[in-house]
This record gives structure tokens, sequence and C-alpha cells, in this order.
């Protein structure tokens, strides 16, 4: 998201250091793929969409972030399978936080 200019619009919704942000995302992750909940432990339910809700998701700035999701499962998730099926996921949950 930092690197790429085709989500500079996802970057700037996000709060500065962005560190904050990778960390939740992190957090939130771990419980959602079957790890420890660790965002839960902290934070409480998830409740994304009412957590997102006072950003103004657009379809533009979910298919910013699942460019990134996907540049991440790809580099992080070596069986193809397994990075399919994640990204199909992924893409589901991008779609339910747009608001606009």
């Amino acid at each position: 998201m930092q690197q790429n200019p085709n989500t500079r619009a996802l970057l700037a919704v996000h709060r500065a250091p962005i560190a904050e942000s990778q960390q939740k995302l992190y957090e939130f992750l771990s419980g959602w793929l079957g790890g420890p909940d660790l965002y839960q432990q902290k934070y409480g339910h998830p409740a994304l969409r009412a957590r997102h809700m006072s950003f103004a998701v657009t379809p533009a700035l979910k298919d910013q972030w699942l460019l990134c999701m996907d540049k991440a499962i790809s580099t992080q998730i070596k069986d193809p399978a397994h990075q399919v099926v994640i990204y199909r996921a992924i893409s589901q949950l991008a779609a339910n936080m747009v608001n606009q």
C-alpha cells in the first residue's frame, strides 16, 4: 500500500504511522484464519462493518485493499490452493465493508 501508486487513496484513509493499522490487521487475521484471537482479546468483537462505518468505503477503495491483500497472500502463502481459498474469503469480507 505504501509503495504502490495505485493504492494512494487507500493509504490516505489510514492514520500515519501505518504500523498501528498493520498490527491491527495482523491481530484480526490471526483469529479470522483460525489462530489466536489476538484482536478480540485486545479490542473485543471485531464488528468490522460497524468499525468501518466512519470511513467512506467505496468499491474503488475495496479494490485497492484487495490488490494489497492479493500481493500479501501470493507472497506469504506458498500453496496456490490456499491462496485461492483465502483470497475468495477475503474478497467476500471486503465486499461487505463497502458502504458508499
